[in-house]
């Protein structure tokens, strides 16, 4: 790789030249479908299967695509390591499984991705692991949960699902005592880096943003050597490593991250405030709003403010479900990141799970509805979302 050594070189640079193995001269990502591999003696057989990551071996244990992708992001996030799982909740299992046992206690926040809640607070219970829920938006909430010499994790999630509600990534960095994990998959690695805070882990749904086309379902997880070591081990027993096949979607979305990431914001930006001036939504929110209420922590600690944005109807459950039943140009659709707008109705859908007490704990409403701008014009945009409008307030 061609390096710059009197300035670094952009995220948007390195997304582009990151994850290609040393002497390999092919521009696209290089395909190894294979589950296994030979070697020549039983003490390279040997070698191989007592060695971290090793890339020739067996493919639950390391692949060359699959370590590609890793290093790509790790460059990215500005780690030392990285492994690459099955799926985003993959990535964040082997989080708290690998690092946590019976007797460990967890604090995390409220305003998160309802299958990490469903983990946290039926999964570990069985495990003896204890949870403790806060608000990750006030000051000192997750500092004051912290229990000395028995809370081993806190996991935050920022931008939040789907609310976009944010953490302070300073205050997170300077806990002292347990480890810490963000879950950083609406910012992608070009729109935040939590490591730069001090944050141990950083974890992302790479099915989203990072891979972009809806082909892809890995998640990814980044940090120390160490820690990384550990989750490895973890990882090779618990088997939900990623495919060589996604792991080569993955990498090649990764490429032409920046310039999708830069026009989705700014059709983010562009309908978000189209939003705030149309009376039949309400609570519009996106980072780069000033009425954000965390507007001042975006501009300190985010790169780009993202491609979600989520806003309520008046009307609530039947104006939500009419808008989202009424687009033409946008999908319903659960997921984001991709070429393809995308809104859905949080409460029937992707939280569908939760009460109605830990719905309105995480600020998601009857009418509450997320959606992920993709890469189609923003006029076109702007017409579609106008008309549904009309048609949720009819």
């Amino acid at each position: 790789m061609a390096e710059n050594n009197e300035q670094p070189l952009d995220l948007r640079t390195r997304a582009v030249m990151a994850g290609r193995a040393e002497g390999e001269n092919s521009l696209a990502p290089v395909l190894y479908p294979s589950s296994v591999f030979t070697y020549d003696s039983v003490e390279e057989g040997q070698k191989l299967a007592t060695s971290l990551a090793p890339e020739r071996f067996y493919t639950r244990y390391g692949n060359p695509t699959i370590n590609a992708f890793e290093e790509a992001v790790a460059d990215l996030e500005g780690a030392e390591a990285a492994r690459a799982f099955s799926s985003g909740m993959g990535a964040m299992s082997t989080v708290v499984l690998g690092l946590c046992s019976s007797g460990d206690h967890i604090v995390a926040q409220r305003q998160i991705y309802a299958g990490t809640q469903l983990l946290l607070q039926s999964v570990c219970p069985r495990m003896g692991i204890d949870v403790t829920f806060v608000d990750g938006t006030a000051e000192g909430a997750f500092a004051d949960a912290v229990i000395p010499g028995k809370t081993m994790l806190v996991i935050a999630e920022t931008p939040a699902n789907p609310r976009l509600d944010l953490v302070d990534l300073e205050a997170l960095g300077a806990l002292s005592g347990p480890m810490t994990v963000v879950d950083s998959t609406f910012a992608t690695p070009l729109g935040q880096n939590p490591l730069a805070f001090g944050v141990d882990l950083v974890l992302h749904s790479a099915t989203k943003g990072i891979a972009g086309h809806n082909d892809a379902t890995i998640g990814v997880v980044a940090g120390s050597q160490e820690l990384l070591a550990w989750l490895w081990s973890f990882a090779v027993l618990h088997g939900g490593n990623a495919s060589p096949f996604d792991a080569l979607n993955a990498l090649r979305g990764l490429r032409t991250l920046g310039v999708r990431l830069d026009q989705q914001a700014a059709t983010a930006q562009h309908l978000a405030q189209f939003l705030e001036s149309n009376p039949g939504a309400c609570e519009v929110r996106y980072p780069g709003l000033d009425s954000h209420p965390q507007r001042a922590l975006a501009q300190r600690q985010m790169n780009s403010n993202g491609s979600l944005l989520t806003f309520d109807l008046v009307g609530g459950a039947e104006a939500g479900q009419k808008f989202v039943e009424a687009t033409k140009i946008a999908w319903q659709a659960t997921s984001l990141g991709g070429p393809e707008t995308l809104v859905t109705h949080p409460a029937s859908t992707t939280h569908v799970s939760l009460t109605p007490e830990e719905l309105a704990l995480s600020g998601i409403g009857s009418g509450t509805v997320r959606v992920s701008c993709g890469l189609e014009q923003v006029d076109d945009l702007q017409a579609d979302f106008a008309q549904a409008l009309a048609a949720a307030e009819a």
